[in-house]
């Protein structure tokens, strides 16, 4: 082991607990605290929090890997999600902001949709409950093979530890923090990040003596991974480009506008987001192309695609800025854990325990409901995380298209479209999950496999949830008639607002 890259990781650690102390002693005496901070996020702090929760381990480790194995072509699931984002931002992000303090101050995606539809059956509350909890343990456990890997790649360390001491840092930072304290680490790891993806092609390019020699190296290995256009059929671009419809069904995403303090600071966000989020994508698909160049150049052994910048890190860096480098890695994977556990915690305690188990819960023993909920969802997490072949990539792609599917088409014509109705809701969540599970799992495509050879699960699994909701709204009762002044007047209050 290098003990300077060491004492770097070190160093991230110590940042990252104390940062959840901070938070501990400053703002987690109620519930509200304790799962969306008060709403009072600045911009800066949502936006990176948001693009840092949102990129995890894929952002260094799965995306740079498939660029290194195929090249650019890879790179339009890049595309897809910088216009997916911008397209959150635009449309979710104000609305979601306004409607959710106007429903009755909704805490959680759940707790909005309920309020949102008036309903006292409480069925959409605990479906989209469950949903969570299934789809973000499956995503969290992602993270932590992300980091166990991390750990191996790096220093030779055993792939088990590896991920008990990732999950054990989150956790701990996640669990007495709360939501303060995973924004606040967010933005400290989105800035990590930004640097670690300028730093790393950067410097590898130079070695390779600029673009020109670069592309001379890149096409000694294949002129193909130059090629957008390369091995792409329609059906794969639109696959790839499908990426985007996620974002909108995004709960640990699309949760930190609702904690952003007031509405201008929306669009204040959106800036710093989406130029978080070019420069950082763009520094992934270097990072992979430029890796690709490098490794044959040199003679270089790879193992495992998706340590590729690990391997750039400690060969072109000082073992201290490799430890930066590697810690960089780390705060994309724990950014996005520590969100996703947060957002499972909030589900089952504000939509599980303080619905059916403790009504009258004081606001104590609710937040430690939530801390206790952490704990568990981890330990699951990590439970699934122990089988050591699962990819990051398949990880995060069943889970992100499972959301997108459930949530995505639910928030967009509840935000959009005061004719949605409560049983159009209902009936669209269902049919997008059992969409994207049967496309996972079915094996009726060619030669048996899963359908989602054929097309990425999340282009049907959305169109069919959209016109589920569709399609029985327009055959089922109208809303409450509250329901329904309650929307115009949102809408009102946003158009005034210029948003």
């Amino acid at each position: 082991m290098q003990t300077e890259q060491l004492i770097s990781l070190a160093g991230y650690f110590l940042l990252m607990l104390g940062i959840g102390l901070y938070a501990y002693l400053k703002s987690t005496d109620d519930v509200s605290g304790y799962m969306l901070g008060g709403r009072q996020l600045s911009p800066a702090v949502g936006a990176l929090s948001a693009g840092a929760s949102d990129m995890s381990g894929w952002m260094l480790m799965g995306l740079p890997g498939a660029v290194y194995l195929t090249g650019l072509s890879s790179a339009w699931i890049a595309v897809g999600l910088t216009v997916g984002a911008y397209l959150n931002y635009k449309l979710v992000a104000p609305r979601l902001r306004i409607y959710t303090e106007r429903a009755d101050d909704a805490i959680t995606i759940p707790d909005f949709l309920e309020k949102r539809f008036n309903d006292r059956t409480r069925t959409i509350r605990v479906l989209s409950s469950v949903v969570i909890v299934i789809f973000f343990t499956l995503y969290t456990s992602a993270g932590i093979v992300a980091g166990g890997k991390l750990f191996e790649a790096s220093f030779n360390f055993p792939y088990v530890p590896g991920l008990f001491l990732t999950a054990g840092v989150v956790v701990a930072y996640t669990l007495f923090g709360g939501f303060l304290a995973v924004s606040l680490t967010d933005f400290v790891q989105g800035c990590i990040m930004f640097i670690a993806l300028i730093l790393v092609p950067v410097i590898t390019i130079t070695q390779l003596g600029g673009f020109e020699g670069t592309a001379r190296s890149v096409e000694a290995v294949s002129p193909a991974l130059l090629s957008w256009t390369e091995g792409v059929t329609v059906i794969g671009l639109i696959s790839a480009l499908s990426w985007g419809l996620g974002y909108f069904g995004q709960p640990h995403i699309i949760v930190r506008f609702m904690a952003i303090r007031d509405l201008p600071g929306i669009k204040t966000a959106r800036r710093i987001g989406m130029s978080w989020m070019v420069v950082t994508v763009i520094g992934a698909v270097a990072t992979g192309i430029a890796g690709a160049g490098y490794v044959a150049s040199t003679s270089t052994e790879l193992d495992d695609a998706e340590t590729i910048f690990i391997l750039l890190s400690q060969i072109l860096f000082h073992p201290y800025i490799a430890g930066f480098l590697l810690a960089a890695i780390l705060a994309a994977i724990m950014s996005t854990i520590s969100s996703q556990l947060l957002v499972v915690s909030s589900s089952l305690t504000e939509d599980f325990y303080r619905v059916f188990v403790r009504r009258g819960a004081s606001e104590k023993e609710l937040v430690l409901v939530g801390r206790i909920c952490v704990l568990l969802v981890s330990l699951v997490a990590i439970g699934l995380a122990l089988d050591r072949s699962n990819s990051i990539l398949s990880l995060v792609s069943n889970a992100w298209a499972g959301f997108g599917a459930a949530f995505g088409p639910i928030i967009l014509l509840t935000l959009f479209w005061r004719g949605l109705t409560l049983k159009g809701a209902v009936s669209a969540m269902v049919a997008g999950t059992v969409t994207v599970l049967f496309w996972l799992y079915a094996p009726v495509g060619p030669e048996g496999a899963a359908l989602s050879s054929v097309i990425y699960e999340i282009v049907p699994g959305f169109i069919v949830a959209f016109a589920t909701a569709v399609g029985v709204s327009l055959f089922t009762r109208q809303a409450p008639e509250p329901v329904l002044v309650r929307h115009d007047e949102v809408m009102a209050e946003l158009k005034a607002a210029g948003a």
